[in-house]
Parts: structure tokens; C-alpha cells; sequence
């Protein structure tokens, strides 16, 4: 890993908290991703399963975390399943962890060679009376690969089958959108570095940069600062293709009096963050941009404004829907009688912003935890209104990072230059 070692009482508070969540008798076992072949004898870099490392902070492959809160010999109550360091592999793929260096990790004591774990699984699952599997269970994005988890759930039911079993991602995704402080001080690690990054960016652009310049820029910057590497595929989208919202070619030239759309976060210490700004490429925003940027930046403060506990993430889409209605009409993108015949399903403003306002963010960059329950302190959001006008060949997007609290968010981001004043100023300099 490229980042500084993580304090382990992050990943031993979240297996606490997991194992609260268990019914008594019950021992819970989650699995690592698989090594995903490309080409020829090539293979993908490898990521580790999101669940596996909130509980343990490892990233090495071939690896399983079991929680039995109730075993009775209370060495076997949290077990770390490693790969055996192989001395012919690690001439080829590199050193594996050793049992001092993933008890560091993790701050579990108790390590097992996967090797010598099946006889071992067979004696604590007799024990236990539930059995709690891991799945991806995510809302914006069904699997239909037969990963490694589903595999081992067929697996566990035709050895075990007549263990009572239960989804541990259904209590994961209560826990891991609520972060802890300790997983705040990382995420905000993150966005230093991000923040560091954008900076530097407002020196280097000018006209006649090509867009994969800028990527290749926000790489070098991520990487010389100890992060993993971008969080995500960077959107850097100059003129009308910032009104694609998953724009990743980055291969065009960035003109003189366009303004050009930046998506991007890092990752460090397995957590992401998630910023957009949008410049104007000679440093100078043009009238009509100044006012949808402002515009924009309006829609961004008043959604912040009302992001606090007990509302839902339906009724705050809702809101922030009604504040753009308002503003759009201001700027000359709607009428009162398109507003007046609107379709209810379909309302006015989604020609102009046809994507949501926020999502949770942590570990993923899209992170589990709620859409239809009220939000919760702890939670963290990103805030991203964006305005896209087909006519004007301009897409303008604003996103900010937020740790929800007791009594309304603290912006994350709040040191990154955000205004149109503060931007130009800073590209003049």
C-alpha cells in the first residue's frame, strides 16, 4: 500500500459494532473478491471486497474475516484468514503479509492459514446455531456474475444445511453509512490530497490543454501524495461534454471560452472523496456562465442548507427540485406555463438537472446506507447540483463532501475555492 498505516482502532470500533448487530449463537464469515482474469495470463488489479476491509483494513487477496462473539474459547471470537506466504509466488506477485503484520492491520490476534481453515470452519460452524453471508446487495447496480461471495453462499448451504442463515449486508448497510470519526480523519485525508490537486489544477490549465493532460495531472498529483489513486474513473470534460455525466474519453482539446467540468476524488486508506468544480479554461468566466455558475453554486448552498438530520433523501431531492424551478425561471431556462403543465413524474427542471443531488460516500465512492429512511448523524453525503443547457453547449456541476451532525453537516470541503471570484483569482495568479 502506498498510504501511511491506518490506526486499527478503526476497523476493531467497526467489527464491535457489527457484531452487536448478530443474533447470539451465530458466527458471521466474509469472503475477499476474486482475482478477475483480463487477457492471455493477465489479471486485473486486484480490489478488495468493501465489507472485508471495513471489518479489517486488508487488502490482500484470498482472504476471510470470521466473527463468532459467542465461541467459547475467546481466541476464535475474531479470526483473520490469510493466504500462506509461498516463497516461489512472492518471486513473481510480491511479499504477503505476515501474522505480526496483519494483526497490526487489523487488530485481530487470532490469524488462520487458509490451508488449514476448512477443518477449522467445520468445528465452529457446529457451534453456532445462525450463520451470517455476505452479498453485494446494492440498489443502483444488480450482479449477474457469480462472484466469489455467491459461490461460497452455495458452498456454506449445501455443506450446512440445516444452519439458520441471515445477509450480513443488510446490517452493513446500516453501519457503514453511519462513519465513525476515526473513518471521518481518513475520508478527510482523502480530500486534503484532492484539495491539493484541484489547486495545482488552476495553475496548470489554460487553452489549448487536451483533457487527458489534466488526468494525467490529477494521477501524478494523487499518487506523489501517498493516495492510492484516483477513486474513481476522473471526468474532465471541457465545453459541451460536460453535459455527459459519466464523460471518461478525455481526449479533447480544451478551447478558449469554454468551461470545463472536473469530476474527481481520492482514495487513501481505502476511502474516497468526491469533488466537481467547474472552470472556465482561460481563467475568466463569460457573463451568462458567471450567472448559471452562480446560479448553480445557489442551488449547492440551499441544498446544504437543509441536508441535516430527520429529512429524507426523497423529500430533500424534492426541495432542492423546488429551489431549481425558482432559480431557472430567474435565469431564462424555464416558463411559467412549462412549469404550470408540467408532468408530475417528469418535472420541468429535469431537462436541466437530470441526475440526483446527493449520495452516500465512504469506502465506495457510491456508498451503502439508505435512500428512503431519514438521514442519520454520522452519515456522509455529497452535494452536487449541476445544470446542463443543450442550447448552450454548457454543463456546470458543484459538488462538496458533508459529515452529517446532530444539528444540521459539517462541509469537508470547505477550504477548497469554490466561488467564481476565488477561482478566477487564484487561475490569474
Amino acid at each position: 500500500m502506498k498510504y501511511l498505516p491506518l490506526d486499527s482502532a478503526i476497523f476493531v470500533k467497526n467489527r464491535e459494532r457489527f457484531t452487536r448487530k448478530m443474533k447470539s449463537h451465530s458466527i458471521a464469515i466474509f469472503v475477499s473478491n476474486d482475482e478477475v482474469s483480463s487477457n492471455g495470463d493477465a489479471i486485473y488489479n486486484f480490489e478488495q471486497n468493501s465489507d472485508l476491509f471495513w471489518l479489517s483494513g486488508i487488502t490482500q487477496e484470498d482472504s476471510m474475516v470470521v466473527l463468532f462473539p459467542d465461541h467459547p474459547d475467546p481466541k476464535y471470537r475474531e479470526v483473520l484468514v490469510l493466504v500462506r506466504p509461498n516463497e516461489l509466488k512472492e518471486k513473481w506477485d510480491g511479499k504477503r503479509l505476515r501474522i505480526e503484520e496483519a494483526q497490526k492491520i487489523s487488530g485481530i490476534n487470532t490469524i488462520v492459514w487458509l490451508d488449514s481453515l476448512d477443518g477449522l470452519l467445520q468445528t465452529w460452524i457446529h457451534l453456532a446455531d445462525n450463520i451470517y453471508l455476505d452479498s453485494n446487495e446494492n440498489d443502483r447496480k444488480a450482479n449477474l456474475l457469480r462472484t466469489r461471495e455467491y459461490r461460497f453462499i452455495d458452498e456454506m448451504r449445501s455443506r450446512f444445511p440445516l444452519h439458520h442463515y441471515f445477509r450480513a449486508a443488510k446490517i452493513l448497510k446500516e453501519l457503514r453509512g453511519i462513519k465513525t470519526a476515526l473513518e471521518v480523519e481518513v475520508i478527510q485525508k482523502a480530500i486534503d490530497i484532492t484539495e491539493n490537486t484541484f489547486r495545482s489544477l488552476l495553475k496548470f490549465i489554460k487553452p489549448g490543454v487536451m483533457e487527458y493532460e489534466i488526468e494525467a495531472e490529477i494521477f501524478h498529483s494523487f499518487l506523489s501524495q501517498r493516495a492510492t489513486g484516483p477513486a474513481y474513473n476522473s471526468i474532465v470534460a471541457s465545453g459541451d461534454r460536460a453535459r455527459t455525466l459519466h464523460y471518461v474519453s478525455n481526449n479533447q482539446e480544451c478551447k478558449d471560452g469554454e468551461l470545463i467540468l472536473m469530476d474527481f476524488g481520492a482514495k487513501y486508506g481505502g476511502y474516497c472523496a468526491d469533488l466537481t468544480r467547474t472552470i472556465p479554461v482561460n481563467g475568466k468566466f463569460g457573463r451568462r456562465q458567471k450567472r448559471v455558475y452562480n446560479t448553480c453554486l445557489h442551488l449547492h448552498n440551499y441544498a446544504k442548507s437543509i441536508l441535516k438530520p430527520g429529512i429524507t433523501v426523497e423529500k430533500y431531492t424534492e426541495m432542492v427540485g423546488e429551489e431549481a424551478t425558482k432559480q431557472f425561471l430567474k435565469i431564462g431556462l424555464l416558463r411559467k406555463s412549462q412549469v404550470k403543465n408540467e408532468d408530475p413524474e417528469n418535472r420541468a427542471y429535469r431537462k436541466y438537472l437530470y441526475h440526483g443531488i446527493s449520495h452516500h460516500m465512504g469506502i465506495d465512492v457510491h456508498d451503502l446506507g439508505t435512500r428512503t429512511e431519514p438521514i442519520k448523524p454520522g452519515m456522509v453525503f455529497t452535494v452536487e447540483p449541476g445544470i446542463y443547457i443543450e442550447e448552450e453547449q454548457m454543463g456546470i456541476r458543484i459538488e462538496n463532501n458533508f459529515w452529517i451532525t446532530r444539528n444540521g453537516n459539517k462541509d469537508l470541503m470547505k477550504n477548497i475555492p469554490i466561488t467564481a471570484e476565488d477561482i478566477e483569482a487564484l487561475m490569474k495568479e
